[in-house]
């Protein structure tokens, strides 16, 4: 299969996944600079979501960009992978409504794990379609 539908299609979900993490930002209540110390968790919360998608999409694009054509192994794990990517805008906004919390905190640091392990399996497997003089081996 071409690599562009894999890339477009992963583009896609990425571009929803930050798109979902900005519609949880919310006006804060009231015209003062006070009110917005309600907001700071959750817009820290989301910046740091939004930088790790920032480099899990560079990163990405660098890594489809060696491959002249995707097998359906490549496919599946880059499904994994847009599987935990994807549940990032729910443990985003978990971590900004409630700050310094066991259970949101440790849920957060889960799913980036879970997107680093399975990112890593991607990257295995797009290694295993080069040769072995490959520049990117």
């Amino acid at each position: 299969m071409p690599k562009n539908r894999m890339e477009a299609f992963s583009d896609g979900v990425l571009a929803i996944i930050i798109t979902i993490m900005v519609l949880e930002l919310h006006m804060p209540d009231g015209a003062t600079f006070d009110a917005i110390r309600s907001i700071i968790p959750t817009f820290i919360a989301y910046v740091l979501s939004y930088i790790y998608v920032g480099i899990y999409w560079n990163n990405h694009h660098h890594l489809v960009s060696t491959l002249s054509r995707v097998s359906g192994k490549i496919l599946w794990f880059n499904l994994h992978w847009l599987f935990w990517m994807s549940l990032l805008p729910v443990a985003t906004k978990w971590l900004g409504t409630y700050p310094f919390k066991t259970a949101p905190t440790f849920v957060y640091g889960f799913i980036l794990f879970m997107c680093l392990i399975s990112y890593y399996l991607l990257q295995i497997e797009v290694l295993k379609q080069h040769k072995k003089n490959s520049k990117l081996k």
